[in-house]
This record gives structure tokens, C-alpha cells and sequence, in this order.
């Protein structure tokens, strides 16, 4: 038994299944011919990203998405707006150099990058998209 099997094994079962505990999912396995003890099983969920949850262990691709930072964000924000070639963003006084960080990092298509003061963010547009995208984009995620 290999550790890519025994994983490969842990994540069909909680493909297949709702697993409440460590215990229940270490029956499975063992049905399944993989004996392996609780610290073992441990280290595995952590590889696999599991997460337990209300509704027993999952992986991260059926456990609920994060919070996208950009739409947390957009309660700060005032106003997008641009001049056909600039976005300009107007926000709450002190959060425009966070909000440009998250949208830095967000690396978004449609942004070449930003430059930030207290409440003002100008966004450059990456070649060949157009001011108006960018709006369009930005507003989408930060639904203002």
C-alpha cells in the first residue's frame, strides 16, 4: 500500500460519502485495505486539505469557497469610474492602498497594475482591454 493509494482511497471515500469523524473514516478505509493509524490519517487529511466541517470531512473542492477579498472589499469603495484610458477608483478615507494590495494580488486579467494614495486608486489597464472592461470587471467583483 502506497501513501498516493491510501490518499487516492481517503479521497473516493469522501467523494462518496459524508465521514463525521476520524474513526468513521479509518472503518472505511480499513474495509477498503487500508489500515493506517490516527496520527497517519491525520497527516493525510492535512495533505488532501480536508476540512472538517458541520457536515463531517471534505475536500476543499465541496467545502464552501473563501470569501473573495475583493468583494469584502467593496463596501469601501465609492466610486469606479474612468476617462476612456485610466479606472479611477474613489474609496472610504484610508482603505484605497488595501484595496489596491487585494487588487494586486487578485491578479486580474484585465490590470497591468495600481497606484494608490488615501482614498484613490488609479488602475492601469493590461494591453488590449479597455478602460470600460476594467469597470465592468472591478464592479462585478466588488458588486458596487
Amino acid at each position: 500500500m502506497t501513501t498516493a493509494a491510501r490518499r487516492a482511497a481517503v479521497r473516493a471515500i469522501l467523494k462518496r460519502r459524508e465521514v463525521a469523524t476520524q474513526e468513521e473514516l479509518r472503518t472505511l478505509l480499513a474495509r477498503a485495505g487500508h489500515a493506517v493509524t490516527q496520527a497517519t490519517l491525520s497527516r493525510d487529511l492535512a495533505h488532501l486539505d480536508a476540512r472538517r466541517t458541520h457536515r463531517g470531512y471534505q475536500l476543499p473542492s465541496e467545502a464552501a469557497p473563501a470569501p473573495d477579498p475583493l468583494h469584502a472589499m467593496g463596501a469601501l469603495v465609492q466610486s469606479i469610474d474612468h476617462n476612456g484610458q485610466l479606472v479611477v477608483i474613489h474609496t472610504t478615507a484610508g482603505a484605497a492602498s488595501a484595496i489596491a494590495s487585494a487588487l494586486d494580488s487578485a491578479r486580474l486579467p484585465e490590470v497591468i497594475g495600481t497606484v494608490a494614495g488615501d482614498d484613490t486608486i488609479f488602475v492601469a489597464p493590461a494591453r488590449g482591454t479597455t478602460a470600460a472592461r476594467v469597470v465592468h470587471a472591478l464592479r462585478r467583483r466588488m458588486e458596487t
